[in-house]
């Protein structure tokens, strides 16, 4: 019984999912998701930074409580909403298209997600998005992807963040990009430092590249 009722939370999330995607339109929706201080926020700021006249942004934050994370955004002058689960460990294809209808998604470029701070949850749910993107800190340690693998093959791209303390940390770089690469051979894995900016750049090229997909996919 415990097993049909997940099977019917997935199925009508799917459900939901494939809806969001229609709604979303030529918006590009790119879903962060990350352990609890991995640097999803930071990174969220830096690229807004970079983009900010390029594109037209909008931002859904996704936690369990607070809003703490979009008061930072919000000071980026961008539309922002908040979503807070209230002890739920991933955002929902239905919370999504709640928050969404907050959004003026008919004026956006590219919609960011970040999601709640978890390796696992959010992997499994769909929220309609075009790419679901993992972000680990070398603070973590380099056995999560073995250790967390579903997020990994599901990611579009994976950013290694905190790379700057290295020097302090265990974190061997080569075996976390060995057990990415295994997982999906496809993802890019971008080093970086969002603190410092360090690294954004090929970040930044990879969302271009998908944004022009976008348009050129829905033209």
């Amino acid at each position: 019984m415990k097993i049909h009722m997940e099977q019917e939370i997935l199925q009508e999330n799917e459900d939901q999912a494939r809806m969001n995607h229609e709604m979303f339109g030529n918006t590009l929706v790119l879903n962060l998701i990350g352990s609890p201080g991995c640097g999803k926020t930071t990174i969220l700021e830096k690229t807004l930074d970079a983009l900010a006249g390029e594109f037209r942004i909008g931002v859904i934050e996704g936690d369990i409580y607070t809003a703490k994370d979009a008061e930072r955004i919000e000071k980026k002058n961008i539309p922002v909403v908040q979503c807070n689960t209230a002890g739920g460990c991933h955002l929902s294809a239905g919370i999504t298209a709640k928050a969404a209808e907050d959004l003026p998604l008919a004026d956006l470029d590219i919609l960011f997600i970040e999601n709640v701070g978890n390796l696992v949850c959010p992997a499994e749910f769909d929220l309609g998005e075009d790419a679901k993107i993992a972000v680990l800190s070398t603070v973590e340690g380099d056995d999560k992807p073995a250790k967390y693998p579903l997020l990994f093959q599901e990611a579009k791209a994976v950013i290694l963040n905190k790379w700057d303390l290295m020097p302090y940390t265990n974190f061997d770089g080569d075996s976390a990009e060995h057990d990415i690469s295994a997982l999906n051979g496809d993802a890019p894995i971008i080093r970086m430092t969002a603190a410092s900016g360090e690294g954004i750049e090929r970040w930044l090229e990879w969302i271009r590249v998908q944004a022009a997909a976008k348009r050129e996919q829905d033209s």
